[in-house]
């Protein structure tokens, strides 16, 4: 008879790390946005295998997510020259369990046999391949930010977006109505009951008429569709601070909370700069910004058509930028570019596209990250004419506005 033998499994040091606290402590290299930070630890790293591994070291090395007893083992395998070996092991269980994807598996390089001398750090190799953020990592991340945010506001009311409207359905949280063709049969049996016994009187057999039906009333909850309409001229990384990777945090965040709280709902990524282009949020982590002006009017009129595919109670553009409209599109296809001021003309087609939007029932809610006085003209004029609202907010509350407007401020757009 054959006979299987079991041993205990007492796995390696890379099947005890956790890869969610360690994606968290790779989140700056992984939602890089173009800007140059001095004091970050990833500051000359790109997206390559090559520098995934060395972003990895420095991570471990740094340890600041890690527990005492596995910095003590880490710190001992760096001494002992293993920890490359380790490093790639931890980076098969991140393309193993869906963290990161690439054409190639990783090729281990140890460091004394690119550099020659062991410890030293090496150029990255000029055809080393690249890897990408994958679906998963995105949703982890935004789950991380919505957290943190919403950890920072104290209690939040978690809901739909309540209306003054009346319907019926599943969740009764009103007084039963009589039942009309095309209700949710949500049926509430005292009234029914109560209904045939008065009109016929207590007996058996008792007999239903359709008039006596009654049905729970529930609050109607409405449907919305938002376009997150994210400036990534390259203004969003100028004068020293990162307005762009906390923008792209929020839309995460924001996309998190939509498909776990508001099922109902559609979430669309608008980016404008000389032009404006449709990205799917799965492929935010890899965006930067460019050497680009800012087209709103483009923006704007991307959106739009984007929302035009939705049949959604309420339409809205949440628009985050730091920058005047500075370029224009023309009737010719070229791109009209004016950075100095406020341009005339490129204002003025662009408040006509936002009265489009005001035309089309689509409301604007800005969230600026500069606070120059004709930009705070500007801003109030567009909000204004779209019943929207403004924010002058900074990168680090720019998430903590964002998700508070999303939430509660639905319940005022349908009366």
């Amino acid at each position: 008879m054959k006979r299987v033998r079991y041993t205990k499994f007492t796995g390696d040091l890379a099947s005890e790390i956790d890869l969610e606290d360690l994606l968290k402590a790779l989140s700056d290299f992984l939602l890089d946005s173009g800007y140059y930070d001095p004091f970050t630890r990833f500051r000359d790293l790109d997206h390559t295998l090559d520098d995934l591994r060395e972003a990895l070291r420095r991570v471990l090395e740094h340890g600041d997510f890690l527990d005492e007893s596995m910095r003590r083992k880490i710190e001992q395998m760096a001494a002992e020259n293993n920890l490359d070996e380790f490093i790639d092991k931890l980076m098969e269980r991140m393309q193993q369990e869906n963290y990161i994807s690439s054409p190639m598996q990783p090729e281990r390089t140890r460091m004394s046999d690119v550099s020659g001398q062991v410890g030293q750090p090496h150029e990255p190799s000029r055809f080393s391949a690249r890897f990408e953020v994958t679906d998963k990592s995105l949703d982890f991340l935004g789950y991380k930010t919505l957290r943190d945010l919403l950890g920072s506001l104290g209690k939040s009311n978690f809901g739909r977006h309540d209306t003054r409207h009346w319907a019926t359905g599943i969740e009764s949280s009103g007084a039963s109505q009589h039942y009309e063709f095309g209700d949710t049969l949500n049926l509430d049996a005292p009234a029914t009951l109560k209904s045939a016994i008065s009109r016929e009187g207590l007996g058996l057999p008792l007999n239903l008429e359709y008039e006596d039906l009654h049905v729970h009333q529930c609050e109607y909850q409405s449907s919305c569709a938002t376009v997150v309409l994210l400036d990534c001229s390259h203004s969003m990384i100028l004068y020293g601070e990162d307005r762009f990777t906390p923008a792209k945090r929020v839309a995460m965040a924001l996309s998190h909370l939509i498909r776990t709280q508001y099922p109902g709902d559609s979430l669309s990524l608008v980016l404008f700069h000389d032009s404006a282009e449709e990205m799917p949020i799965s492929h935010l982590a890899r965006v930067k910004v460019g050497p680009w002006h800012t087209n709103t009017r483009e923006g704007l009129r991307l959106a739009q058509r984007v929302l035009a595919r939705q049949s959604k109670d309420m339409k809205q553009i949440v628009m985050i930028t730091d920058g005047k409209p500075s370029a224009l599109t023309l009737p010719d296809g070229r791109i009209y570019k004016n950075p100095y001021g406020l341009d005339p003309l490129v204002v003025s087609e662009t408040l006509e596209e936002v009265s489009r939007c005001k035309r089309a029932n689509v409301m604007i809610n800005t969230f600026m990250l500069a606070s120059d006085f004709g930009l705070v003209q500007f801003v109030h004029t567009v909000s204004r004419m779209c019943r929207g609202k403004a924010y002058f907010t900074t990168p680090d509350t720019l998430g903590q506005y964002l998700l508070m407007d999303y939430m509660q401020g639905k319940s005022r757009t349908i009366h």
